[in-house]
């Protein structure tokens, strides 16, 4: 039986497929999970996210984040790489599933969700 070398779909995670096939599944990048996980962890410690999860197809993955395990999704952090060469194939839809914001890069797409966990400071 033969083995097929990992090839790398277009968001350069490593996936094993057939040649000449589409990737099994997209994925996030480390640098990518990293950026997310570090703003999950600051939302955790800021009491306002509690659980996540993740998904994986073939089109796309996702990152949802929940304030309540038993709760819809407040913040769904999404990559599709089919939507690169158009509106960037990033984006973050808000809890009834508006999109809040598109880009080519996740670092511009967590912004808003950043954002919220500035506070001011008198001095």
């Amino acid at each position: 039986m033969a083995s097929y070398p990992a090839v790398r779909d277009v968001s350069g995670a490593n996936v094993v497929a057939f040649p000449g096939k589409k990737p099994l599944q997209i994925g996030f990048e480390r640098l990518e999970l990293r950026r997310i996980m570090d703003l999950y962890g600051r939302m955790v410690a800021a009491g306002m996210w509690r659980d996540y999860a993740m998904n994986f197809e073939k089109d796309a993955a996702s990152f949802s984040a929940f304030r309540r395990t038993s709760e819809r999704p407040q913040f769904l952090i999404e990559k599709r790489p089919s939507r690169r060469g158009k509106q960037g194939m990033w984006t973050l839809f808000g809890e009834s599933g508006q999109v809040l914001k598109r880009g080519h890069e996740v670092g511009n797409v967590l912004v808003p969700l950043e954002r919220k966990l500035l506070k001011v400071v008198e001095g």
